[in-house]
């Protein structure tokens, strides 16, 4: 029996991408800011629609040199419990403090008066982490506004909102900084990668000095890490960059057949709300169950027939062992009965199909 997992990485035509690699074997240049990187950061800049951008290593990376570049490292930050483990992780490793604010029930973002509740409260937060969960976009107006009133630093998780638009404007556009995730499995990838956005040439320069060393030549100017990006993964972002139209085309397409097919809600399922303004990715495809065990009833169906969502996010981050735990019943409600459904591409719609078929069956007699 075929397995069917959550995701599959898109590639390129491989002559497209074998062209690049004989270039790098050419010349020999594999790595510290050759013609691939400087060139995805070129083109980068332009689709995502960023002032500055500087390509790292990979996403937890990226969001760790924006903590850094903003000066949020060693201070407490306000964050969300409902993200990939490496959003909280990149803080701890900073040496911040997290202060988790809940989310909104409905778009599954941090909540703007759960934030403004923490800042009344934890007066010498330095500054705030949302993540654009699934690439809807956080009320980024409202956290503006919060964020200026306060005088804290806001530094978006983006990890998920390549393509996304939002009032007009690329998602990493907005606030101080924007991290990005270039992984495998994202809608855009380097293999492994990522990427931080910010709005001046100094803070440009300054992400520049942290990826590689902090020096420059014999100038060594302040502390930094290896963070480079090497040539051969940029050549897989220039050979995936010019298909991104049409696998967000096909990946709306999909999207809309689930949309069909599972016959929310009258199957009891629901979706995150997008934001108003949104142009979305269709990154992913999140279904809400009813409550914990229907989940459970469900996935266990579609796992017997070799079909593998995944609990995407779970746990709610506020509950892991080895942070201060503060409730956020939200989050720790929603993470109880989500997942994320199989999705790629070139996915077929007889695979699609055979997903809502198992799950609408499950749910009628749930």
């Amino acid at each position: 029996m075929n397995i069917t997992p959550v995701t599959r990485a898109t590639l390129p035509p491989l002559e497209s991408y074998l062209e690049k690699i004989r270039e790098i074997f050419s010349c020999r240049y594999l790595t510290n800011n050759g013609k691939n990187v400087r060139e995805l950061e070129q083109s980068l800049t332009e689709f995502l629609e960023v002032p500055q951008l500087a390509l790292c290593t990979n996403g937890t990376l990226a969001l760790q040199l924006a903590i850094r570049m903003l000066g949020l490292n060693g201070k407490p930050v306000i964050t969300t419990p409902f993200s990939y483990v490496a959003t909280v992780s990149a803080l701890l490793w900073e040496g911040c403090e997290p202060i988790f604010a809940d989310i909104d029930p409905r778009t599954l973002c941090i909540s703007p008066e759960a934030v403004e509740a923490c800042l009344a409260e934890r007066p010498d937060a330095a500054g705030v982490l949302p993540v654009h969960v699934y690439g809807n976009a956080c009320d980024v107006t409202a956290l503006e506004d919060i964020c200026r009133r306060h005088g804290v630093a806001l530094l978006y998780d983006a990890a998920h909102a390549f393509g996304c638009r939002m009032q007009g404007r690329g998602l990493l556009a907005w606030g101080d900084a924007a991290a990005g995730s270039f992984h495998a499995t994202k809608l855009f990838h380097t293999v492994e990668g990522g990427c931080v956005a910010c709005h001046t040439e100094e803070a440009g320069k300054r992400l520049a000095l942290l990826r590689a060393f902090g020096h420059i030549g014999d100038d060594f100017i302040t502390l930094g890490i290896n963070a480079k990006m090497s040539e051969v993964h940029a050549a897989m972002g220039l050979c995936m960059l010019p298909l991104l139209p049409e696998l967000i085309r096909r990946r709306t397409e999909l999207c809309a057949a689930y949309d069909s097919l599972l016959d929310m809600p009258r199957t009891g399922l629901a979706k995150p709300v997008l934001a108003a303004g949104l142009e979305w990715n269709y990154a992913y495809y999140p279904v809400i169950f009813p409550d914990h065990d229907v989940m459970m009833r469900c996935l266990a169906a579609l796992g017997k027939e070799q079909i593998h969502p995944r609990r995407y996010f779970y746990p709610s981050l506020n509950t892991l062992p080895y942070v201060r735990h503060v409730p956020c019943p939200v989050s720790e409600d929603i993470v109880q009965r989500i997942a994320c459904l199989p999705l790629w591409p070139d996915m077929g719609m007889d695979t699609l199909e055979r997903v809502a078929a198992i799950l609408t069956a499950t749910l009628g007699r749930a």
